[in-house]
């Protein structure tokens, strides 16, 4: 018989638009504080009515920020948000809201010398929250997703990317992306072992449009066909196995980063 632990982590791949703890509600706010545009509604908020005094500043914020937003704060029994929760460290917090449409990605939306990642085939909505924690991190624009992406566990990937999935602006591929980058004088840069230069050998001026895939499927040879530069990382000793794709997108991000920076 499956345990409630067994039954939680299965929850993790099911779509979700509930979000667990403060940091992820934080980031929620803040986009409808800056008027993001196709910022996720928030419906209801619940708080652990055994907080009511050890959390009275954060639930006093919220309040404030239902008043100005129009969501419900309402306090409930920690059983009942557990319920709700997937994982163990919601700090009493979850907020209940709507899906997030995404726009399609079209050469309006691409801003002029700036830097772009496609995460491709990552199996894991944790793996894929981290990677966009770093690639948020590091400066980028902007994420490119195809139509199959792990956004629908958005919850989960909000959690794990400390917020980062909701800021950062997220365009779906349709159409043929590449060339549309092509066309704003972006370099392609594909992250492989084949035909490849060392990353940090490699001219990562911007603009650039970063592609990581993921650790077992890697990037589709379509892809990398029209790549203008293929870049590796280089190890520290044998080693013949790939890193996580949040490992790799961390290195590569933050390594244009270094290669921009004024």
């Amino acid at each position: 018989m499956p345990t409630s632990k067994m039954i939680k982590e299965e929850k993790r791949f099911i779509d979700s638009t509930i979000f667990e703890g403060m940091t992820s509600i934080r980031a929620l706010i803040d986009n409808l504080k800056n008027d993001k545009k196709n910022a996720r509604k928030i419906n209801k908020i619940l708080y652990d009515e055994a907080k009511i005094k050890s959390k009275a500043k954060e639930i006093s914020y919220l309040k404030k920020m239902a008043e100005l937003y129009g969501f419900q704060v309402e306090q409930a029994s920690l059983d009942f948000i557990d319920r709700y929760t997937i994982g163990a460290s919601h700090g009493g917090f979850i907020a209940l809201c709507e899906e997030r449409h995404y726009e399609s990605l079209t050469s309006d939306v691409i801003k002029e010398n700036g830097f772009y990642v496609m995460i491709e085939g990552i199996e894991d909505p944790y793996n894929f929250g981290y990677a966009l924690r770093s690639i948020y991190a590091s400066g980028a624009d902007g994420i490119i997703l195809s139509e199959r992406n792990w956004l629908s566990a958005a919850g989960v990937v909000c959690r794990s990317s400390a917020g980062a999935s909701e800021r950062i602006d997220v365009y779906i591929a349709k159409d043929d992306f590449i060339e549309i980058f092509k066309r704003k004088s972006y370099k392609i840069v594909c992250a492989d072992i084949k035909n490849s230069v060392s990353v940090y050998d490699a001219d990562l001026k911007k603009p650039i449009f970063l592609i990581v895939g993921g650790e077992k499927r890697g990037i589709s040879s379509s892809l990398l066909s029209r790549a203008d530069q293929i870049v590796r990382i280089d190890y520290g000793r044998e080693f013949n196995s790939a890193l996580s794709a949040a490992s790799a997108s961390t290195i590569l991000a933050f390594e244009i980063f270094r290669n921009n920076k004024k």
